[in-house]
């Protein structure tokens, strides 16, 4: 399955760095749901795609 790539530069920007943020807040603090949002973040970031923005119609991608 072929997802678009509705994820923007500056938009994979921010979701890179707060996916950073968040996995290394979850890893020393040991908080799990930081962790999965942060690998999240860092998955669609790197991906170029959003499943949810795919859901809504949406893109940040011009």
């Amino acid at each position: 399955m072929d997802m678009p790539k509705n994820v923007g530069p500056t938009d994979k920007s921010i979701r890179m760095g707060a996916g950073a943020v968040l996995l290394l807040f979850g890893l020393f603090k040991g908080g799990w749901l930081f962790v999965l949002l942060g690998i999240v973040l860092l998955a669609t970031g790197f991906l170029g795609t959003c499943p949810a923005y795919t859901l809504l119609g949406k893109s940040t991608n011009k």
